[in-house]
């Protein structure tokens, strides 16, 4: 198995930044719909339900799918022989923020159902600081793996 994965190990390490990129775009964007969502949005109006498609279709359609993406291709680069020492800080700082970015998914996901169910009690400031949570977790990957601190 470790030979195959060497062997394509530049294709899986491009198929994972891939990945990444289409998960943080989507872990950008929802948080900061839920800002005008729980801002400017009358639950149960033509535009909450279009608020909820949107923010759906980001979720199932792009953020859910590149997470597992992320995930599959990172494993593969993991097992990949040679490529991670875990006698070093980095892969634990890098996976502990990966920890916390698929949590983060999750909670986004749970806000979701609130809107759904005409129960968000979280404001748009919260979102708005929430939405920082991916931009600290990136500085921290990719620092982790870059700079290999």
């Amino acid at each position: 198995m470790g030979s195959v994965l060497l062997a394509w190990y530049a294709w899986i390490k491009a198929a994972h930044v891939i990945s990444v990129v289409a998960w943080m775009a989507g872990l950008f964007y929802l948080p900061r719909l839920f800002v005008y969502h729980a801002e400017q949005v009358e639950p149960g109006s033509p535009t909450d339900a279009m608020f909820q498609t949107m923010e759906r279709r980001l979720l199932r359609g792009i953020i859910g799918p590149a997470s597992i993406a992320v995930w599959v291709f990172g494993l593969c680069l993991v097992f990949t022989p040679g490529i991670v020492d875990w006698g070093q800080i980095w892969p634990w700082t890098k996976a502990a923020s990966v920890l916390m970015l698929t949590w983060f998914q999750h909670w986004l996901g749970w806000r979701r159902k609130d809107f759904v169910a005409g129960a968000n009690r979280v404001s748009g400031r919260t979102f708005r600081m929430m939405n920082e949570v991916p931009t600290v977790l990136l500085v921290v990957i990719v620092s982790s793996v870059i700079v290999k601190f």
